[in-house]
């Protein structure tokens, strides 16, 4: 029990004393999560929106695809992004195996189907709602969808943290082809696995703490959007978060 109590402690007094070694690694973390959120954000959110309008041979095979890969393992998504960047495969030739670009891709991938399938929910539950009134004054299909992405911006914001926080809590695709080096491509979810097999306890208890504190932050913000989406009167039913 002491031994425990006395970790605790020296982890506190790691983050309150910034303790360089575990600062990076925060850093990198958040760095490399809202990159890779941002990215997958991007794409999907225009997807997702696409889908939700578009009308198209195959479609309920392709959205049946993407709700598939809402369960991805995070560590398949890793082989996937590994066979990809390796020497022998077809993206090798950029040289980002165990660096931090090859995370960042690892980790917009992973994201990418749930901003995409969040989003195409929204957009679709919208379209049943107002589409027939926007199709009535001359709006396209194009312009419906960036009309319900505007009219459910909170919403998707919300999906948007949800992304972020899937990001920064994974651990098995950044390990694939990050390689977990200290001081380039360790990460927070990284750094607590190694250390822990370690037996350095302070410090996995340390960015456990400060992982728990993002955390709590991002479920913070979300409480935050979703009052502001009762008081404004807009509709989130789409978003299961």
């Amino acid at each position: 029990m002491n031994s425990i109590s006395q970790s605790f402690t020296t982890a506190f007094s790691l983050i309150a004393s910034g303790d360089g070694a575990l600062w990076a690694i925060v850093g990198r973390s958040l760095w490399v999560s809202g990159v890779a959120t941002l990215l997958a954000s991007g794409l999907g959110v225009l997807l997702g929106a696409w889908l939700a309008v578009a009308r198209f041979q195959g479609r309920g095979g392709v959205l049946a695809l993407l709700n598939t890969m809402l369960a991805i393992p995070s560590v398949v998504v890793g082989l996937l992004v590994y066979l990809l960047l390796s020497r022998s495969g077809p993206l090798g030739y950029l040289g980002w195996l165990f660096s931090v670009k090859a995370m960042v891709l690892a980790q917009a991938l992973l994201v990418l189907p749930i901003v995409a399938a969040l989003t195409r929910q929204l957009v679709e539950d919208a379209d049943v709602l107002h589409g027939e009134q926007l199709q009535s004054m001359g709006a396209s299909s194009f312009m419906r969808a960036v009309l319900h992405v505007w009219d459910e911006r909170f919403a998707v914001l919300m999906v948007l943290l949800a992304a972020f926080g899937r990001a920064i809590a994974e651990v098995g695709a950044v390990m694939v082809v990050g390689g977990n080096i200290e001081g380039f491509t360790r990460v927070m979810t990284t750094a607590i696995a190694l250390e822990t097999s370690k037996g350095d306890l302070p410090l996995a208890l340390g960015l456990g703490l400060v992982l728990l504190a993002v955390v709590l932050l991002l479920n913070a913000l979300v409480a935050v959007v979703r009052a502001a989406l009762g008081s404004s009167g807009e509709s989130a039913k789409g978003v299961r978060l």
